[in-house]
Formats: C-alpha cells, sequence, structure tokens
C-alpha cells in the first residue's frame, strides 16, 4: 500500500495542468527499494510510467521490478503511445494499479493487454484514494458531466453582497481577508473552469483569474442572458479564454471568447454543465451570483460546496444561497470561517 500511497502523493503534482488527463503517478521497486518513479505533467507529454521507466538508471532491473501506478496505464494510441506497450516492452513482470480508468477508450483494456502478455497485475489497491485522487476525471466520465464546485462568501448575518445604494464603485466588496482570497485563487487554478452570472460580472466587473497564485487561469464561464455585460468587462481581457451563454445567436465572437446559446425558461443547470461538457471541461467552480447558485442547489447538480463566512456584517443586501449541508468540515483562516461539504447523494 505504501507504494501506492507514493503514487498518489506524486500524482498530485499535476493537480491543474494535466486536463483533460487524469493526475497519474507511478513508482518503480526492484528488491524493496524505489529505482524509479514519476507523475504525468501536461496533457501531450510523457504519462506517469513513462517518466518512472526514463528515472530507473539501470534499466536491465526493470525485468525483476514491481511498477505501481495509481490509475490503470493506457493501452490506446493517443498525444502519446499506450504505457501498456512500454511495460511489455521493458519485460516489467508485476503491475500494482490503484483504480481501473473509466474512460471507454482503456476501461479495463489496459489490464486485460497486461495479462495476455504475462504480467502479474493487481488491481484495486487504496481504490477510494485513488478516485478521489481524479474525482473529477471520474466524474467527467461517468456523470458525463464536469465536477461542480460553489463557493461564495457570506457575512455575519447572512448576506453576500451589501445593498447596491450602498455601493459607489463597480468593484467588489470584500468579505473575506486576505488569505481567504489567496486560497480562492489557488483553487481556481485547479480547476478547469470558473462560472458567474451577469448581475456579478455587472456589479463588481472580476477578472475570474489566478493573479494572486501562481497557476493557470481557469475558462471563464458567464451567464449573459440578453447581452447585457459591457465589451470592455475584464473577463473579455483576453487573460484566459471565455464563454458567454446566451439566449441569442445573434453574437459576434471576440478573440478569445466565444458564445453558446442555451434556454434560459428551463432547466438553466442542466444545459450550462451539457454545454461544458461538450467542450471537454471536466470542473467548474461557481462564484455566483446568488439567482446561479441556488439554481444549482435546487436542480440537485452539485459535488462540493465551499463557504467563507467573514466577520462583517451588512444589514441588508443580497442574501446568501440556502442549502442544507451534510459530511461538512470547518475550518478558521484568520478571522474567516471555512466550511467545506460534500454531496455524497
Amino acid at each position: 500500500m505504501k507504494y501506492i500511497r507514493r503514487c498518489i502523493e506524486l500524482a498530485k503534482n499535476g493537480l491543474g495542468t494535466t486536463y483533460p488527463n487524469p493526475m497519474v503517478g507511478s513508482v518503480i521497486v526492484c528488491d524493496g527499494k524505489i529505482i524509479g518513479e514519476g507523475w504525468h505533467k501536461k496533457s501531450g507529454e510523457p504519462h506517469a510510467e513513462v517518466n518512472a521507466v526514463n528515472a530507473v538508471k539501470d534499466k536491465s532491473l526493470l525485468k525483476k521490478s514491481t511498477i505501481y501506478v495509481s490509475l490503470e496505464p493506457c493501452s490506446h494510441f493517443g498525444k502519446t503511445p499506450p504505457c501498456c506497450d512500454l511495460i511489455i516492452e521493458n519485460k516489467i513482470p508485476n503491475v500494482v494499479i490503484g483504480t481501473v480508468d473509466p474512460n471507454i477508450k482503456v476501461a479495463g483494456n489496459g489490464i486485460k493487454k497486461l495479462l495476455e502478455a504475462g504480467a502479474n497485475v493487481t488491481v484495486g489497491i487504496l481504490e477510494t484514494e485513488c478516485y478521489e485522487l481524479n474525482k473529477r476525471f471520474f466524474t467527467f466520465h461517468e456523470k458525463k458531466r464536469p465536477y461542480i464546485i460553489l463557493k461564495w462568501a457570506e457575512s455575519q448575518d447572512g448576506f453576500i453582497s451589501p445593498s447596491k445604494n450602498s455601493r459607489n464603485e463597480q468593484k467588489p466588496v470584500w468579505i473575506t481577508n486576505e488569505f481567504s482570497r489567496q486560497l480562492v485563487h489557488k483553487w481556481r487554478s485547479e480547476e478547469q473552469a470558473i462560472l458567474a452570472g451577469t448581475q456579478t460580472i455587472i456589479d463588481d466587473n472580476p477578472k475570474l483569474d489566478t493573479r494572486d497564485w501562481t497557476g493557470n487561469n481557469p475558462v471563464r464561464i458567464v451567464l449573459d442572458q440578453n447581452n447585457r455585460i459591457p465589451e470592455n468587462s475584464h473577463i473579455f481581457n483576453n487573460q484566459a479564454k471565455t464563454i458567454v451563454l446566451t439566449n441569442s445567436s445573434n453574437t459576434i465572437n471576440k478573440e478569445n471568447s466565444n458564445f453558446g446559446v442555451i434556454d434560459f425558461e428551463q432547466n438553466i443547470a442542466q444545459q450550462i454543465i451539457s454545454t461544458l461538457y461538450q467542450q471537454q471541461i471536466q470542473s467548474v467552480i461557481i462564484e455566483g451570483g446568488r439567482q446561479t447558485l441556488q439554481t444549482f442547489i435546487d436542480e440537485k447538480i452539485w459535488d462540493e460546496v465551499r463557504i467563507f463566512i467573514g466577520s462583517n456584517t451588512f444589514e441588508n443586501g443580497t442574501k446568501a444561497p440556502v442549502i442544507a449541508l451534510k459530511n461538512s468540515t470547518k475550518q478558521t483562516i484568520e478571522n474567516d470561517v471555512l466550511i467545506i461539504s460534500r454531496n455524497y447523494d
């Protein structure tokens, strides 16, 4: 188990950079000693097994080694050759796999190929942990939708923003401290997309980027039913790809931006995730506003919720979404409280 656990540790180095591929780690052991290890760093670059094999200085040891991998080795040609073939070519006799790959292109075929080549294959070691590692990838392939994270910050008295007449500028009103905001930017770097509603863009003019953290900017998904968002908004600054979902096809695609059409009269959340699935987006953080968040809550389409409770009060304004939480954890970030809850329904 300790070697699969090490595979998981290695795989986490790829969080936010491997899309649309899963995070995978691999360790090669000979006579109780690790002789090579690696992880998948970026789509189109070598897979974990390749990096692990390449890290072995004495390749003759491979013929009496065991290769551990957190996810079933691929058996098909994509941007890189099949990892199964590499294992077979190097005559690695023992293969230990954390969990089966749900991708229809693999889905047990890698294991079958290894067994047919005479390898000793063990499957299902720390399977729950390996599944959790790639919860985004598994959700995408099994549920045909992205992994959905709802996130908002609310005041002590339960508002996510103050009343409009108390605002004199088009910019965010901060509820949380700088450390919580930095954590949010870290989260953005880990997910493939971020989504916000029309009013949030108009009121706050957010950039929806990772400026307070090192990492990739997520794809920005914006709802704009009647094309009300000004063209000079930050979301059109070309710093990241932007997808605007509207009810009209009479729009012109801008540089690094494109438009999709949905029917805002029914099943909005389902249409949004269907569009994101078609765009091959495996995870999305939904950051607002209230109506958008409540829509996903009411349609019961979410996997995780992250709620910050700040130390300030607004007395009036826009109320926070209403949600019944189970499976929650709570932590403090200086004077903020962070509640995280998973939806296992």
